[in-house]
Parts: structure tokens; C-alpha cells; sequence
């Protein structure tokens, strides 16, 4: 457990292993807890990095607007703070919007960029989006954490033998802060990057699950803006797919890894 300052804000990170440097990246309203399937099998490889975004886990909550542009400040910060050059990023949701802020700002500072179950851009452009996104605002607003947490482990965990991950996913939500959650989720609506995607030269992976909240032919639409990406699609999974298809997932990522650590050393 260690922790650096940034802007007057105390940041969360932990590491495991040695060698190239790897950031583990959390979703919205989560903590490095995203990845406890995954460490174990990165560390074996890599420095892993895994950080609690602003707002999170046990960073400090600033009273204050959060932004993604904020949240990738925050993250170079950490990678000069450790003195890491060049990092892998691998990001789930929230985290992957963050990679792609970090990557179209910073991309000399990439390796390679993982991006899991999340978009460049989420902007409200129809009556049903303004009407979805309005739902969800109101509803976050009036219901506990706990009560969110409850539906959010129903809806990623919904078969029988997940059980011990739906009590997981309700417990840890209710450990939110409820403003800094809701800060964070004001600075996701309306934010995006898509128009400076050809600026992420580096190696890309986009990892889509077959059931996402956003469907795969979304993430196709975007793959082909970015100039060195490809998109994998993991069957039987939801929107937290590092948790429900561990095994699958950290043998796409780690296969990939290898493949943008040899890129990298070619040039």
C-alpha cells in the first residue's frame, strides 16, 4: 500500500512484481479491487500498478469537479512520481475512457493500451440517450450505494454459481462515497476523444464482452478509427469480464502483452 500527492489530493496505488510496467485501471464507483483476478498472473510478468482513481477507494474525495482529463493528470503524475517511463494500460470502463484521454495527450508515454468494455466518447446526442442518461442521474441520486450495489451485482452476476461475486459487488458499492461516485459519473456524461484517435499509434487492444451494456458492433465502429488495433470478443460475459471470465481474459491480455513487448523492442 503506498500513496503520492498530486494537486493537493493523496492517490492509492499498490504494485506487485518486476519488469515492464503494467497500470491496472478501475471502472466507475470500484477500486483496484477490479483486479484481483489479475494480478496474480500479470505480476508473474510484469510491474503491475495498480492505482485508486481520485474519488475512489482510498484516495482522498475531493469536494471538487472530477474530469477524465483530470483523472489521466493524475495517472501521468504517478508514472513520474515511480519514475516508470513508457507503461502498458489496461483499463475496464471508466478506466478505459481514462486510457483513451491518456493515450490521445500522452501517447509517447504508451506501450501498448488496453481498453475493456468502454468507448472514446459518451455523448448524449438523441431524445433516448438525454432520457437513459436522465434515469440513471435521478436514480443514482435518490437510491442508497447499497441499493445500487445490489441491482449492479444482480445485473453483471445474474447466474446461480455467482453468488459469492453479486454479495462482493453489493458490499464494495456500498463503500462509495456517494458525491464523489456521482462526480464521477458527471465526468463521464458528455465527455469524448473520438475525433483524435489516429493519435494512438502504439499496439491496441479492445476487448469487448458479447453481452456489454454497449454492443459489440459499437466497439467495431471504433476499432477502425484507431491506426494499430484489434478487437476480441469474449463470450458469456457481462460488463465486469476481468471478473467473470478471468482465465479467458488474462490469456487474451497476457498474449497480447507479449506480442506489443516484442513490437516495441523491434523498433
Amino acid at each position: 500500500m503506498a500513496y503520492f500527492e498530486h494537486e493537493g489530493c493523496n492517490l492509492h496505488y499498490e504494485e506487485y512484481g518486476h519488469g515492464t510496467p503494467l497500470l491496472l485501471v478501475h471502472g466507475l464507483g470500484s477500486s483496484t479491487l477490479d483486479w484481483e483476478m489479475q494480478i496474480p498472473a500479470l505480476a508473474a510478468h510484469y510491474r503491475v500498478i495498480v492505482p485508486d482513481v481520485r474519488g475512489h477507494g482510498r484516495s482522498d474525495k475531493p469536494r471538487e469537479r472530477y474530469s477524465i482529463a483530470g483523472f489521466s493528470a493524475d495517472l501521468f503524475a504517478l508514472i513520474e512520481h515511480l519514475k516508470l517511463g513508457p507503461v502498458h494500460y489496461v483499463g475496464l470502463s471508466m478506466g478505459g475512457m481514462i486510457g483513451f484521454q491518456f493515450a490521445v495527450d500522452q501517447p509517447q508515454w504508451l506501450k501498448s493500451l488496453t481498453i475493456v468494455n468502454s468507448a472514446p466518447e459518451v455523448k448524449i446526442r438523441s431524445r433516448d440517450d438525454y432520457w437513459q442518461w436522465f434515469k440513471r442521474w435521478s436514480l443514482m441520486r435518490v437510491l442508497s450505494l447499497a441499493t445500487i450495489g445490489k441491482a449492479l451485482g444482480g445485473k453483471l452476476f445474474p447466474k446461480p454459481e455467482q453468488a459469492d461475486l453479486r454479495q462482493k459487488m453489493s458490499e464494495r458499492w456500498a463503500r462509495n462515497d456517494k458525491r464523489a461516485y456521482l462526480a464521477s459519473f458527471d465526468a463521464i456524461v458528455g465527455w469524448g476523444v473520438q475525433e483524435r484517435l489516429s493519435r494512438v499509434t502504439c499496439p491496441t487492444l479492445i476487448v469487448s464482452a458479447d453481452r456489454d451494456y454497449t454492443p459489440v458492433a459499437l466497439k467495431e465502429t471504433y476499432v477502425k478509427l484507431l491506426p494499430d488495433a484489434r478487437l476480441v470478443v469474449i463470450a458469456d460475459s457481462r460488463h465486469a469480464t476481468p471478473l467473470d471470465q478471468p482465465e479467458r481474459f488474462n490469456q487474451t491480455l497476457l498474449e497480447f502483452l507479449a506480442t506489443a513487448e516484442n513490437q516495441s523492442q523491434d523498433h
